[in-house]
């Protein structure tokens, strides 16, 4: 039997019933596939112990992850709670992130079978993943702003060897997605605004200079708000796409809202060996406790998990459910991206394809 430890965040907002449901499926995959078990551990992190404590995650905590095997954390923080500087204060992302060298935010763009995108069509017309350098940018700045009640000054930032890193990682990501695909074609696609700033003209002359190692894919490049169009208009056109941190954060949710919403949408940050999964949405207090959150976010971090791990049967048995129980009809969505029967019966329907 498999042993992996498993550090859990459940998180605000909806992040509790979110994990509820996704500990739920993984309970029910470990019965399904065999041969593997989780040992979950539970560590508080986000708004209500800044509140008790003054702090969003514990250094015990950010210490321990590392003997994790990895680490899923449902939405974390609350809009309201602010710091003296405006900005939000019970965030743990970033100290999970620059703490534990979480460089690459990977992001899945994928429609779903039955799920409405902004543009209609089939499944497999939007099918893409956005790579966010996670350490740097113009995130780097966040509690260092300079200035003054008439001016305020953020830097964005970049490295050679945090660019390079995120590159490589972009190109092997590409590589790994060809050999699933009968074409075996692979593209990486540098998103910049190198057009106007000296750090995104670096950005992309590294991205360059890393895409020589991999001569067997295709570089592209598209400026930023270029790729915001034609993110909505022709997503099929896209395989791996590489940018700053700042413009994967915006970037992403707008793919995300072309195949059904940022309820749907999961996510990994990627370091040398650890990891982390979570989804891209926030803490949605406003339905929080009233079972209508979409759990797929949460859920679908599970096969990420899982693929981090080796056990890829797992991923893709968990994936055919997920699309099984879309298909069946007894897992729909309404108008506002919530499941039409609630959270409970969602997560029961893909148990139940399993």
């Amino acid at each position: 039997m498999r042993k992996y430890r498993l550090m859990v965040i459940k998180g605000d907002g909806i992040g509790p019933e979110l994990i509820e449901s996704a500990l739920d499926v993984l309970q029910a995959v470990e019965k399904a596939v065999g041969g593997f078990q989780f040992d979950i551990e539970f560590h508080e992190g986000g708004a209500g112990l800044f509140k008790r404590e003054g702090y969003a995650f514990s250094e015990k905590s950010l210490m321990q992850a590392s003997e994790f095997d990895a680490i899923l954390k449902g939405p974390v923080g609350d809009p309201g709670l602010r710091l003296d500087d405006g900005t939000e204060a019970s965030s743990i992302s970033g100290i999970l992130r620059n703490g534990l060298d979480l460089f690459a935010n990977v992001r899945p763009i994928a429609l779903l079978p039955t799920i409405q995108g902004v543009r209609g069509g089939h499944s497999e017309d939007i099918d893409y993943v956005i790579v966010r350098e996670n350490t740097e940018g113009l995130y780097a700045s966040r509690g260092r702003g300079i200035g003054n009640d008439r001016v305020m000054n953020d830097i964005l930032m970049l490295t050679r060897d945090a660019v390079e890193r995120i590159a490589r990682f972009a190109f092997k990501l590409a590589r790994e997605r060809s050999l699933k695909r009968t074409s075996n074609t692979a593209t990486v696609t540098c998103v910049d605004k190198s057009n106007v700033l000296r750090t995104m003209a670096f950005f992309r002359k590294i991205v360059t200079e890393v895409s020589s190692e991999f001569p067997e894919i295709t570089l592209e490049y598209i400026y930023s708000d270029a790729c915001a169009q034609a993110m909505v208009l022709s997503p099929e056109k896209f395989d791996v796409l590489v940018m700053e941190n700042f413009l994967g954060d915006l970037l992403s949710d707008l793919g995300g809202a072309t195949v059904g919403g940022i309820g749907l949408c999961h996510s990994g940050n990627y370091g040398s060996s650890l990891a982390y999964f979570e989804p891209i949405h926030g803490t949605a207090p406003d339905i929080a406790g009233q079972n209508k959150a979409n759990p797929l976010s949460q859920i679908r971090c599970l096969e990420l998990i899982f693929e981090k791990l080796g056990e890829l049967d797992a991923s893709a048995k968990l994936y055919d459910a997920i699309c099984s129980s879309l298909k069946s009809g007894k897992f729909t969505l309404d108008g506002n991206g919530c499941p039409s029967d609630g959270t409970l019966k969602a997560t029961k329907s893909i148990i139940q394809c399993l």
